[in-house]
């Protein structure tokens, strides 16, 4: 079997946590299977790296040194865990020094220059996992596995010059990870890749954005048609729900890939629908697998035809921080275009809309976006329209929570909507504002955030969710 197994930043967390991926690892390289691995950063890196990049052109050296140096302190604790071999450590530790060092370097650069470009900031967060991934091929090369470490230039991921947001180039790409993997990979040697990072056509450092390590293994994956792509997490794999909110939630055993993309963007910890593309073509399936409970075999995503039919809701989501902002003017009424302003003005703030909501009367929009921005939603679109005569009023409530209903087998089905909401009516809770596209795989609607939990478990029991 051949299998790319990706580990994400929880999975490798600590230098006992390496530790133990690199004995899955190489457990199953020894059970005659084919493995590439994909590295994230450290459960927290990126994070600081992002923040060291915008702190440091403003920063001191000194600020620089210090943050540098936990960075160091954090990856050289890992190494002395994850690691028993002391020639092995030794060669890991010094890997580790002259990233480091290098790191330093490009952060005085931003500092003394005073400014970052999205250049740079890809370049500056590249450093998480080049620095994780060494400790896990050290860790597996201390199991004895026959291992080699690249980044995921040298693997041969390239892409275009989209700083943050990189698309991959797939035809060159498939061709330089088949050159430069492929053939290690068919000899029983264990690549371990660098998940989020690639590089363009000139060489300069990439990062692909959202969906990141989860991308670069299902790129991996396609180029080397595997039988399976892994993603191993902290959790045994999809739920019916937030299992903080339904005790009761079960793990779904399968999805298709296109309720996984829906689930993902509901905040279920499943795969972005970017990463789900290269799988999606080559119709390979990916499995979620729990780090800490391995026996599991986790959450199958796979092409729809090869997905048991159930009942027609196969989870429930519910996103908080959100708030849901209203647009209204008479004079939107018949005015071509009214509709684009009112996006374009958000758009050009990047302020991303995860919802709307239209009345066929065009006198309405309503609008769903993250809490933490709709101080500058509303500010920017009063600016922008109300003077104009367009809109005459925009509000907004930030005490709402949005409910996602979800399952492929709900396209077709009669009166799931009338089941979904006279469910919520039983539960005495109103409904402030509905969506659902053409694809028919989701209902979304916006209750009071104080009501949310409620109508999840109302639907949650009513579609008998825990009984799959």
């Amino acid at each position: 079997m051949k299998t790319v197994m990706k580990f994400g930043g929880t999975s490798v967390a600590t230098g006992e946590n390496i530790r133990h991926v690199a004995r899955l690892v190489t457990q199953h390289a020894k059970e005659d299977c084919r493995v590439a691995v994909v590295v994230s950063a450290l459960a927290g890196v990126t994070n600081s790296l992002f923040e060291i990049a915008c702190q440091a052109k403003k920063s001191d050296t000194k600020h620089i040194e210090t943050v540098t140096q936990e960075l160091r302190q954090k990856h050289l604790e890992a190494i002395s865990t994850a690691i028993k071999s002391e020639s092995i450590q030794k060669e890991v530790t010094e890997i580790t020094e002259k990233t480091i060092c290098e790191l330093e370097k490009v952060l005085t650069g931003v500092c003394y220059v005073g400014e970052l470009t999205p250049k740079s900031k890809d370049y500056v967060v590249s450093f998480g996992e080049r620095l994780s991934a060494p400790i896990v091929w050290g860790a597996i090369k201390d199991y004895e596995g026959e291992t080699q470490c690249f980044t995921g230039k040298e693997a041969g991921i390239v892409t275009d010059s989209n700083f943050g947001e990189a698309e991959p180039l797939m035809n060159y790409t498939t061709h330089l990870i088949r050159e430069r993997i492929g053939p290690l990979f068919e000899k029983g040697v264990i690549p371990v890749v660098t998940g989020f990072i690639a590089a363009n056509q000139d060489g300069i450092v990439t990062t692909v954005g959202r969906g990141g390590s989860d991308y670069t293994a299902t790129i991996l994956g396609a180029a080397l048609e595997v039988d399976e792509v892994w993603i191993w997490t902290d959790v045994d794999g999809i739920m019916t729900a937030d299992p903080k909110v339904i005790p009761s939630a079960k793990m779904l055993p399968e999805l298709s890939y296109q309720e996984a993309a829906e689930m993902a963007i509901f905040g279920a910890k499943a795969m972005h629908p970017r990463a789900l593309k290269p799988i999606i073509e080559a119709k390979i399936p990916v499995r979620i697998r729990s780090t800490l409970h391995p026996e599991n075999p986790g959450t199958i995503i796979t092409d729809a035809q090869s997905v048991k039919s159930t009942g027609a809701v196969k989870a429930v989501a519910l996103i908080k921080d959100v708030a849901m902002v209203n647009v209204n003017g008479a004079n939107m009424v018949g005015a071509p275009g009214s509709y684009a302003k009112v996006f374009e003005v958000l758009g050009k703030n990047n302020i991303n809309i995860m919802m709307v909501s239209t009345a066929v009367s065009e006198a309405n929009i309503s609008m769903v976006i993250r809490r933490n921005i709709v101080g500058r939603a509303l500010s920017t679109l009063e600016i922008a329209l109300l003077g104009r005569g367009l809109v005459s009023e925009v509000t907004s409530e930030d005490d709402v929570a949005v409910v996602a209903v979800m399952g492929a087998n709900m396209k077709g089905t009669l009166g799931i909507a009338s089941k979904i909401f006279a469910t919520v009516a039983n539960a005495g809770i109103n409904v402030r504002m509905i969506a659902q596209g053409s694809s028919e795989l989701n209902i979304s609607f916006v209750v009071k955030e104080k009501d949310g939990a409620a109508v999840v478990k109302a639907i949650h029991e009513e579609f008998k969710l825990d009984k799959i």
